[in-house]
Parts: C-alpha cells; sequence; structure tokens
C-alpha cells in the first residue's frame, strides 16, 4: 500500500512540474518581459522622471506593491476562486454573472456589457503586446552599437510579420520548448538582477511602502503619470487567468511564488542598483545590467522571449473569439484546431490577418516601444477595474459573503486599479487613444451582432409552427413519405424549421427519417459528452435532437451524429441530407435598429463563415432553402 501511494504522489509530483513548466511558457511570457521597458519608462520615456536615489527606492517600492497587491493578492488568491468550472477570464467572468444577477433587470445588462467590453478591450491588447514586446528586446541592438539603430523597425517587422505567417502552423509542435526558454529567461533575470544588488544592497529598502508614498506625495503630477509607467510591470497579469482552464490554479500559483515572482523582482531590483551606480543608464536600464560580452546572446534570448510572450498573447485572443461566437457576440467565423492534443490551441484566420495588420501599423506609426509604452495600459487597467467590480458582484451573490469584508477588500483593490487607469488615462493623447476607440468600434461590432441576431431569431419564432400542427399537416394532406434520413438545423426547440415547411410546401415530400437538430451554448466552458445530447421521439418518423455545447468547444455534427448512435438513433451521415435555412436579409428601420447597424450586421452575416463547414457538415449532403427576413 505504501509502494503504490508513494507512486501516486511521484505521479503527481512529476504532472505537477510539467505542467508548471507548461505555464511558464505559455501564461508568463507577458509579464515576464516587461522587465525590457518597465523601469526604463519610469526613468527615460516620455514622462520620465529623474533617476534620484528617493525617486529610484520610490518607484521600485510601487512595482513591488502593484505586483503583490495586483498579482499575488487580487488574481492569484481571490479572482482565481471566480473560475467557470474550472476556465478563467472575464468572458467566463461575465458568464457567471449571467447566471446569478437576475433575469432581465437593467443591472445585469449593464453588468454583463462591462464584461463584454473589457473583452473587447484585450484585442487591442492583443495588437500593443507584441510590438512593444519585440520592438523592446530588438532595440537591444542599438546598445551593441548606434549603427545598428536603422535595422530596429525593419527587423522588429519582420519578426512579427513571420510570427503571424507561421500561426496556422499552430504551436504544438514549437510548444515543447517556450517552457525551456522562458526558464532561462527568468534565472537570467535573476541572475543580472543579483549581480547588480551585490553592489547596492540598501535597495531593499524599498520594500518599505512608505518609500512609494512619499514618492508620490513629493514628486505631485509628475509622480502620478509615471504611475502609469510602473503599471507596466503587471501587464499580463489577465493572462494569469484567462489561462486558468489549460493549467490549473496549482501549478500557476506554483510557478509565480517559486519562481517568476522572484526573478522579477531580483531583476527590477537589480535595474534600480544600477541606476543608484549609474543614473545615466536610464536610457536602457535593463541592457546597462548585461556584461559587454553578453549583450549579443541577451538580444537573442530577450528576442525569443518576447516571440513567446507575443503566441501566447494572440493564441489568447484567437480564444477569446472563440468564446465570442459561441457566447452569440460574433458571427461565425473559421476555427482551426492546430493541435489534436492540446484543445485550446486554435487558429483563427481572419482575426490573425487583422491583428497582424494592425501590429505593423503601430511598429510603424509610434517608431519605438517608448512611444508605443503610452499606448500600452489603458486597455488593461480598464480590464482590471471591470475585473474588480464582477468579483464584487461574484462574491455577495454568488459566494454570500459578508457585505463589510467584501466591500472592504474590493475597495483596496478598487482604489489601486482607479490609481492605476487614472495615471494611464492622462496619456490619451500619447496613444491611449488606440486600445479605447479599438475597444469601441470592437464593442459596436459584439452588440450590433447580438442584437441582430435577438431580432431576426424573434421573426423565425413567428414564422416557425409548433411540431403539432406539423403533425396534423401530415395526417389532413396527401404528403409522400419518401425512404432516407433528412436532418435540419433549427435554433428553436420544439418548432418546424422554416427550412422544413419551406420544402414541404415546394416538394409535398417528407423523408421517412426526420432528425430536428438544435445546438444549445451553454454558460460553461465544456460539456461532457455523456450530458450533451437530448433526443426526443416526436413520433411518426421525427426526432428532436438538442445538442449542447458550451463556450469553449466547437460544434460538430459528426460528433452530434456519432455520440447519437450511442444512445440508439441510427444516422448514417453519408446517407443524411442536411437542410439549412439560407437568410436573405432586407433593412427595415422599423425592426427597432438602425439604417447604419442594420446594414453593419448585414454586412457581418454575409460574411459569416457558412454554416456547413463551421458545422462540420458535408458539403455534398447540404441542399439551402432560401428564408427573406427583415433587420
Amino acid at each position: 500500500m505504501d509502494r503504490v501511494t508513494d507512486t501516486n504522489s511521484t505521479h503527481k509530483q512529476h504532472s505537477l512540474a510539467a505542467l508548471s513548466l507548461a505555464a511558464l511558457g505559455v501564461v508568463f511570457g507577458d509579464i515576464g518581459t516587461s522587465p525590457l521597458y518597465a523601469i526604463r519608462e519610469c526613468f527615460h520615456g516620455e514622462f520620465g522622471i529623474a533617476a534620484s536615489r528617493d525617486n529610484v527606492l520610490g518607484v521600485l517600492s510601487l512595482m513591488f506593491w502593484a505586483l503583490m497587491i495586483i498579482v499575488s493578492i487580487k488574481y492569484l488568491t481571490f479572482i482565481f476562486r471566480a473560475d467557470n468550472r474550472g476556465e478563467g477570464g472575464v468572458l467566463a467572468l461575465t458568464a457567471l454573472i449571467r447566471g446569478i444577477a437576475g433575469s432581465s433587470t437593467g443591472r445585469r445588462r449593464f453588468l454583463i456589457g462591462m464584461g463584454v467590453f473589457a473583452a473587447c478591450l484585450l484585442y487591442g491588447d492583443g495588437m500593443i503586446t507584441p510590438a512593444i514586446s519585440v520592438m523592446s528586446a530588438v532595440e537591444g541592438l542599438k546598445v551593441i552599437t548606434p549603427d545598428f539603430k536603422q535595422f530596429v523597425i525593419p527587423l522588429t517587422l519582420v519578426i512579427l510579420a513571420g510570427l503571424f505567417f507561421l500561426q496556422h502552423r499552430g504551436t504544438a509542435k514549437v510548444g515543447s520548448i517556450f517552457g525551456p526558454v522562458i526558464l532561462v529567461w527568468f534565472v537570467t533575470l535573476a541572475i543580472l538582477g543579483v549581480r547588480q544588488i551585490i553592489h547596492h544592497p540598501d535597495v531593499f529598502a524599498a520594500l518599505l511602502p512608505t518609500y512609494g508614498i512619499n514618492f508620490l506625495m513629493k514628486t505631485g503630477l509628475h509622480g502620478f503619470t509615471v504611475l502609469g509607467a510602473v503599471f507596466l510591470v503587471v501587464t499580463g497579469a489577465e493572462a494569469l487567468y484567462a489561462d486558468l482552464g489549460h493549467f490549473g490554479k496549482k501549478p500557476i500559483r506554483t510557478v509565480w511564488f517559486y519562481l517568476v515572482l522572484p526573478a522579477l523582482l531580483l531583476n527590477y531590483f537589480g535595474q534600480g542598483a544600477s541606476l543608484l551606480s549609474n543614473p545615466e543608464n536610464s536610457y536602457h536600464p535593463f541592457y546597462a545590467t548585461v556584461p559587454s560580452w553578453a549583450v549579443i546572446p541577451m538580444v537573442f534570448l530577450a528576442t525569443c522571449a518576447t516571440i513567446i510572450a507575443s503566441q501566447a498573447v494572440i493564441t489568447g485572443v484567437f480564444s477569446l473569439t472563440r468564446q465570442a461566437m459561441q457566447m452569440g457576440y460574433l458571427p461565425r467565423l473559421r476555427v482551426v484546431h492546430t493541435s489534436s492534443k492540446h484543445f485550446g490551441q486554435i487558429y483563427v484566420p481572419q482575426v490573425n490577418w487583422l491583428v497582424m495588420i494592425a501590429t505593423l501599423a503601430l511598429v510603424l506609426i509610434f517608431q519605438s516601444s517608448s512611444k508605443l509604452a503610452a499606448a500600452y495600459g489603458v486597455a488593461v487597467t480598464s480590464t482590471m477595474l471591470i475585473s474588480s467590480i464582477l468579483l464584487y458582484v461574484v462574491a455577495r451573490e454568488k459566494w454570500k459573503w459578508n457585505m463589510i469584508i467584501t466591500g472592504a477588500l474590493v475597495a483596496v483593490f478598487l482604489i489601486v486599479d482607479i490609481g492605476f487607469f487614472s495615471a494611464n488615462i492622462t496619456k490619451i493623447f500619447h496613444g491611449a487613444w488606440f486600445p479605447l476607440v479599438l475597444g469601441g468600434i470592437t464593442m459596436l461590432i459584439m452588440t450590433t451582432w447580438k442584437r441582430g441576431r435577438e431580432i431576426l431569431s424573434e421573426q423565425l419564432r413567428s414564422l416557425a409552427i409548433p411540431f403539432a400542427d406539423l403533425r396534423r399537416r401530415l395526417a389532413d394532406e396527401k404528403i409522400t413519405r419518401v425512404k432516407g434520413h433528412a436532418v435540419f438545423l433549427t435554433g428553436q426547440p420544439q418548432t418546424v424549421p422554416i427550412a422544413l415547411t419551406h420544402n414541404l410546401d415546394h416538394n409535398k415530400i417528407v423523408h421517412s427519417r426526420v432528425v430536428l437538430l438544435n445546438f444549445s451554448w451553454l454558460e460553461i466552458p465544456r460539456v461532457r459528452n455523456r450530458d450533451k445530447l437530448q433526443i426526443e421521439d416526436l413520433g411518426s418518423g421525427f426526432h428532436q435532437i438538442t445538442a449542447s455545447y458550451g463556450f469553449m468547444e466547437s460544434p460538430s455534427v459528426p460528433n452530434v451524429l456519432s455520440l447519437a448512435v450511442g444512445q440508439g438513433l441510427e444516422l448514417p451521415i453519408d446517407q443524411a441530407s442536411f437542410f439549412l435555412g439560407r437568410e436573405k436579409l432586407v433593412v427595415n428601420p422599423e425592426m427597432h435598429m438602425s439604417r447604419w447597424r442594420a446594414n453593419l450586421f448585414a454586412f457581418l452575416s454575409r460574411n459569416a463563415y457558412d454554416a456547413s463547414s463551421f458545422f462540420e457538415i458535408p458539403e455534398d449532403r447540404v441542399i439551402e432553402v432560401g428564408v427573406r427576413l427583415s433587420i
């Protein structure tokens, strides 16, 4: 028995180690590359402050407490508890709100709207992160020799373009090296920091919060704007929550507290110690801590780390897009699974090219990572602020926590979040407008699609007839029943699809076996196969199948039919005909949607991925039936 227990314990330890290493490469890339530019932006950026002893210790103190309060306490301790059946991320948190905040109240709509807007802002983060990360690493070439300055922008564009062009291959083949590379990166960060701290151990005085408080009080408005640069140390915290479902709480927490946090703090404090000795190095304090013989290898290692960090952010954008589609906020888009082993590794072509164009444009427009830093932060601070508000609702209404305790806890988070948000919003005319405008446009698209689908669903519901009416019609009229299997996709269970009634009106025939297939999207990440299908025998050769999918899953008709066989319903896919409704939209201002939004919805609908491919239906088995609807 003891040997079995030891074996199980060893297996669990190996599993935890493997997950921790994988999480290191995927989850911590963004926050782990912040040392490349965070300290620099405080003392050399557009809003930089003099690298005096008091200022250096003050900034380090603010960075330390930001990491502790926002990442260690807020996210890893509390928000990690707000998982939706193991899945994290702001949309998963929004799905929790949907389930607990009432049915149709204005408060519920407001909270859900906030969550969706926070998700929209993350698209801006997905464009800015690759640009600022890769550019800040490549800018190390200027440290080697100023003659390399002219190559920074072209090389950054080449690296980023290559990254996006390789997305269709997925990260499955190279994912195994992500963890080891980032492990080397964090160990190197720690070593570089220790080398400098040895000469200035007094830098650890910045652990006291009084240094940060005194810094803000003495420097006034200037110090407040520097707070926007201090926030760069926690960008990537939202990724810890978003990737919760891929790795679990324990591996992420373990890696953070035992490796990532100590390495980051040692490097930040090491850069601070270097500035105490040589304030003139504020133009690039990270590379100032690197020995001259190691600058070239460090540029290469930093570039690899930023590429990995960018890959993780881009993959997160793909995952966010799929969640939005399944929750009804985006039209159907092509989703390609790039790995048979890792469910979360997907590729969305349209999103990939849009993000690539925007990222390359940002590099060309801003020309340096320092200028990009002004645009960075607003999206993330806004998301963090919204997450704190949603956390309060979940804690009070789902966990039933005491109002005073919950209010006091969230108030601390809000004070920190509002402080960082206010500091970043001061850069509105220096680039901070970009993520806000992008988030607003994305929000407009999402809400337009959601509202448009609601209008069309109401029309389809009014046009559809109950199954009982169809049964009476089959009994009263001379309807020919032909041999074969017909599957009709329907958005309304227990009603007859428009495609079926049109086919009946025009052709006067019905197949001997008819399946009404309805896909139901639940507010949970995944549904177990044994719970996926509900099959009801309606009589007269008709069956109703309701297939339930979570917002992290991709619907599949072959999968549904395979599961149906297990429940006794034989329906060979190669012998069935699949009937789909083809919607022809007509703009009608009386449908409670302005003309320009109706035209936007029509444009999105025309460019949506076709239903047969989206649901993985064999194209040679599909029959489309047109239906005219107003929008």
